[in-house]
């Protein structure tokens, strides 16, 4: 009889534990079994992901210097400098120019060699600077092959890996030809030292990890053990201790051959294979970096590695998935009789009370816990009756509070738009669009298209005369931000142009980019609100037949239906972090010949199947196709080229178009 007082606990336990006991042995044989599959299923995709981290940290580091080897060949001061090296001012300016990149590169020091003279220039921060080149390459001499090596080949660049194990040092050299059309200038580049890099590269501290590099043939050249590293630069006649092949039985060295294949006509891939290495059975996984002729190989214990954190709590759950089906069955047969038919009585009265009828009686004999739980219910239907009265009140009172504050943000909106709205009204005003065409009429047209309600481009005018200033103003942000900045930019541009008159477009923006400076001085400005501007302006002179333009990394851009030209714009936009320099060039003012003053938010636009921005070369051809019709049909034939490129994609930044043209 005192069996049948246990409680509901009780009874649950019992069954469980009986269900469990017949589950046991199977289950722990089909559990051990998973966790083994596991264990190398994650401890494959770990070996993965770690060695590609390891690859692109690599590849990070020589892409960086890379680009900055690149930019520094592609620099015009360079090849203006190198197509008439003995002039003193382009030579400064260009040297001025490298020592910029040499500050970014990672060991401070850039070469430049001319390849008219053979002049070999270098800088790096254990000597001082010298203007003078340090010694002239000679043909005939075998260290100097790779200079005219780089001269002869096609590719833009090539990446030499020089590595010498008895000193631990490895160097890798990025030479990059300067060109200037199809002629090769010279050859300019940047040298990196990987020996601290190639230190923290092995020295991990994930238990049961090795990281190794080996060159392309096989040899080591990166290991914790030194000993084993080869001391043979191309790795093809390294002894066989210093290969990962020497390392491996006999009859696992074909698999590893072929994963360094696979590796080598997949890069960025990894491949992995299983393999005995140091007496263990470890995981490999290989990926190549081309660049270098490296191959990342990661070693992988996964008796000693943290791959799977917690084996008894995986061990268990694996125990109880596998032996989760066989216990079913045997613990709903017990708790059905036990615990479910008690229940549904119980469900049927809490129906009763859920859909409102208080009054329902609940069952509450019994001496366990679902009479427990009955009682309880009893007592909960009581104050659920009392206090449904006092939430149907509290409801109401939300309700009309939450009406109340949905009219008040409705009426906050529509200030806002209201606002916004006004605020596109003043923008406008600010625009000389009735002086233009008052003064220019049909010779010109303006496309001028906020990406939202106010941006940040603005085109200014002002006529003395038969004499003009023209320009385009980009202010960094678009949409509110960008439109306080165009309110400041006009008032710095009119400033400037009161002080320093119109003859001189490099003047008006060197005093444009002096007031914003002093503006913004001693004020704090919001995150959201950049102040930086590009800025192109043209100076047109119809009496003397003459134009002058400067512009701050905005081009003047020209067609004659023929041909496209541009005059570029300087480097630094008004109000940049470094203070930019701005010089005027004179252009051509020819009769027929339309000019363009163009602003990146169309040059940007992303379109076309890959989502590409629209792009200069694309623009050009444009122009090229338009520049005879009158400037009115232009203006469509653009904005219709635009569009048409930009499909269904949104439009990213504010964009502006100014044209003129003089008959």
């Amino acid at each position: 009889m005192a069996t049948w007082g246990f409680g509901l606990r009780a009874k649950s336990i019992f069954a469980l534990i009986a269900a469990c006991l017949l589950a046991l042995l199977p289950a722990g044989l089909l559990g051990w079994q998973l966790v083994e599959g596991v264990r190398d299923h994650f401890g494959e995709a770990f070996a993965r992901n770690y060695t590609q981290l390891k690859r692109e940290q690599v590849l990070g580091l020589l892409n960086r210097e890379l680009a900055l080897a690149r930019r520094l060949a592609s620099s015009q001061l360079t090849r203006q400098w190198l197509l008439d090296e003995g002039d003193p001012a382009k030579k400064a300016m260009a040297l001025r120019e490298a020592e910029a990149f040499r500050l970014d590169l990672r060991d401070h020091a850039y070469f430049i060699a001319s390849a008219f003279s053979g002049h070999f220039y270098f800088n790096d921060e254990s000597k001082p600077f010298s203007p003078e080149p340090r010694y002239t390459l000679d043909a005939a001499k075998a260290d100097d092959s790779w200079f005219y090596a780089t001269l002869r080949r096609p590719e833009d660049y090539n990446i030499n890996v020089n590595v010498d194990v008895p000193l631990q040092v490895t160097m890798v050299w990025f030479n990059v030809a300067i060109r200037d059309r199809a002629r090769t200038l010279g050859v300019a580049g940047a040298a990196l030292d990987l020996r601290q890099f190639l230190a923290e590269f092995i020295n991990t501290a994930e238990a049961g990890v090795t990281p190794i590099i080996l060159s392309r043939n096989g040899a080591i050249q990166a290991h914790r053990d030194t000993s084993l590293i080869s001391t043979n630069q191309a790795g093809s006649s390294a002894r066989a201790e210093q290969t990962l092949a020497g390392q491996l039985p006999e009859a696992e060295r074909a698999a590893l051959a072929g994963a360094m294949d696979a590796a080598v006509a997949r890069p960025g891939q990894v491949a992995t294979l299983w393999a005995t290495l140091d007496g263990r059975r470890q995981l490999l996984a290989l990926s190549y970096v081309p660049e270098l002729k490296w191959h990342v190989v990661t070693a992988v214990d996964l008796q000693a590695a943290h791959v799977v954190d917690g084996d008894w709590l995986n061990t268990a759950a694996a125990v109880a998935a596998g032996t989760l089906a066989l216990l079913l069955a045997a613990f709903v047969l017990a708790v059905n009789r036990l615990v479910i038919r008690p229940l549904r009585r119980l469900h049927k009265s809490a129906t009763a009370i859920s859909h409102g009828d208080f009054q329902v009686s609940v069952p509450v004999d019994g001496r366990d816990e679902i009479a427990d739980l009955g009682r309880a219910f009893a007592t909960m239907a009581e104050k659920v009756r009392a206090y449904t009265g006092n939430l149907e009140a509290e409801v109401r009172q939300r309700t009309e509070a939450l009406e109340a504050a949905n009219r008040d943000m409705r009426l906050a909106h529509q200030k806002i738009s209201d606002s916004i709205d006004y605020a596109s009204l003043i923008q406008r005003a600010i625009l000389p669009s009735q002086q233009l065409t008052q003064q220019l009429g049909e010779h010109h047209f303006v496309l001028w298209r906020p990406r939202d309600v106010v941006g940040g481009d603005f085109y200014v005018f002002r006529a003395e005369g038969t004499r003009y200033l023209i320009g385009v103003v980009d202010c960094a942000g678009h949409g509110v931000p960008g439109a306080l900045m165009t309110m400041l930019a006009r008032s710095a541009l009119d400033h400037a142009m009161n002080r320093a008159g119109i003859a001189s477009p490099a003047e008006v923006l060197r005093q444009t980019d002096a007031a914003v400076r002093a503006m913004l001085q001693d004020r704090e400005m919001p995150r959201a609100l950049a102040t930086n501007m590009d800025a192109g302006l043209a100076y047109v002179d119809l009496e003397n037949r003459r134009m002058v333009y400067a512009g701050a990394k905005i081009p003047l851009y020209w067609s004659d239906g023929d041909s496209v030209g541009s005059a570029p714009g300087d480097r630094r936009a008004i109000g940049d972090r470094r203070q930019g320099e701005y010089a005027d060039q004179g252009v051509e003012l020819v009769p027929g010949r339309t000019y363009y003053l163009v602003t990146d938010g169309f040059l940007d636009q992303a379109g076309g199947e890959l989502g590409y921005g629209f792009g200069n070369g694309r623009f050009a051809e444009l122009l090229r196709t338009v520049a005879r019709k009158p400037l009115r049909e232009q203006a469509e034939a653009l904005d219709q080229a635009l569009r048409a490129y930009q499909g269904e994609r949104s439009q990213r930044d504010d964009i502006t178009i100014l044209s003129f043209r003089f008959d």
